[in-house]
């Protein structure tokens, strides 16, 4: 070992293999730690004195990390009767040539005035590739629906020209090599297809090196969006991607190829029929109800917990439907008292709505950004009176919990309350 540790402060990998180690992997990026304080050291004596007019580094994490991003409709898709697809270009007067770049799975926060007066957030997953957006756009898929307070608009009103914002990149659901296996079994249930999307692109572009089975679940063939084009992904991919349309009502459509056809739910026979489970890293999206049977369903596998990626779903749809939700708040209204500032502002709210739907509909514009009670951007001081927070959505900091701290996203009231 001396005679390696005398000479590693010149190449490691170089030395390893003078005495028949071949370095693979990560391992090669761990090494490349031991030269890195002389190489800086190295650096900072060659810089030159002068003022550094121009930070680069800066320049380069405003591109990758926008807080704001400036887009316009290019294009409007109809992908099925109830899903439409948005191409998303800079908007001329902001003065780029592309969008941030973004890791397959990520989404945006679009905001969008819903009415007048009335600006909401909502984030969408990016259904295209990150390579599409060097190519200068994003795409985002939406399914209408009817009770919602947001997709009904976007239907009637998004057409091509329209400007809005949206915010960079954000978002942990993607695949990370030191985290993951290299087999990927992607759940998805109706518009939850839009990540898995984004990763079938990235595959058979070359940059993304995962070996990708995707479930997709619908009740029927006219739910399923991008048909054609994961059959294409699938055949194109020389056999790293495979899907498998599980349909509650039996297809017209047959197997072929690397495409299949099943009839039945998401259950773990069916999953175990075609992968193996245990050398592979799970990734879910879908609806509500499709996290509750999967959260049973896959507990028999005794997976370990990183093996297993959701990603957000929201508030729940209906909180009535909770196991937990005190079923004698239906159809109860609060008053919620809003201290923003200087001002406090009385604004009414329903025990069966989010309180940062509430504020939205008061037309205060609180600030949001994930709306599933992770990311904290609406985090809100409770001043007085009780909320209900579905556990599973419940990610506040211990400290938060303790200090009054809740996020009205994900919260709902159960009293009058008095917020800050």
């Amino acid at each position: 070992m001396d005679n390696i540790n005398q000479t590693l402060s010149h190449s490691p990998i170089s030395v390893l293999s003078k005495f028949g180690i071949t370095v693979k992997g990560h391992l090669k990026d761990l090494l490349a730690f031991i030269n890195l304080t002389k190489l800086r050291r190295k650096h900072f004596q060659a810089a030159a004195d002068a003022f550094i007019a121009k930070d680069r580094m800066n320049e380069l994490s405003a591109k990758l990390h926008p807080s704001i991003q400036y887009l316009v409709i290019d294009q409007v898709y109809q992908e099925a009767e109830n899903a439409k697809t948005y191409k998303l270009i800079p908007a001329p007067d902001a003065k780029i040539e592309k969008p941030a770049y973004f890791r397959a799975g990520q989404y945006i926060c679009i905001t969008a005035e819903v009415a007048k007066g009335v600006v909401v957030n909502r984030p969408y997953s990016i259904s295209s590739a990150p390579v599409d957006a060097q190519n200068g756009y994003y795409e985002i898929t939406i399914k209408r629906n009817e009770d919602g307070f947001v997709a009904p608009y976007i239907w009637e009103h998004w057409q091509p020209g329209m400007h809005m914002q949206s915010s960079g990149p954000e978002g942990h659901f993607y695949y990370e090599a030191l985290r993951d296996r290299h087999c990927i079994i992607a759940l998805a249930g109706g518009s939850g297809i839009t990540p898995f999307r984004s990763f079938a692109r990235e595959i058979v572009h070359g940059n993304l090196d995962i070996e990708l089975t995707i479930f997709y679940g619908n009740q029927h063939d006219k739910d399923i969006l991008f048909l054609n084009e994961l059959n294409e992904l699938a055949q194109n991919s020389k056999g790293r991607i495979k899907v498998i349309h599980v349909l509650q009502t039996p297809s017209q459509y047959k197997t072929q190829g690397q495409t299949y056809f099943e009839e039945g739910l998401l259950t773990k026979d069916l999953i175990k029929k075609h992968v193996d489970v245990k050398n592979s890293t799970i990734f879910i999206c879908g609806p509500q109800a499709m996290y509750n049977f999967l959260a049973t369903e896959l507990a028999p596998l005794e997976l370990s917990k990183k093996q297993i990626r959701w990603e957000l779903f929201g508030a729940a749809k209906d909180i009535m439907q909770h196991k937990d939700f005190p079923k004698e708040q239906a159809g109860k209204s609060y008053t919620l008292n809003c201290k923003i500032a200087n001002s406090n502002i009385d604004i009414p709210a329903s025990s069966t709505e989010s309180i940062l739907v509430a504020i939205e509909r008061a037309k205060l514009q609180p600030v949001s950004k994930c709306r599933s009670g992770e990311c904290g951007f609406c985090r809100s001081k409770l001043l007085s009176g009780q909320v209900f927070i579905p556990e599973e959505n419940d990610k506040r900091r211990a400290m938060d919990k303790k200090a009054g701290y809740f996020y009205p996203c994900v919260s709902y009231p159960i009293e009058n309350l008095s917020i800050e």
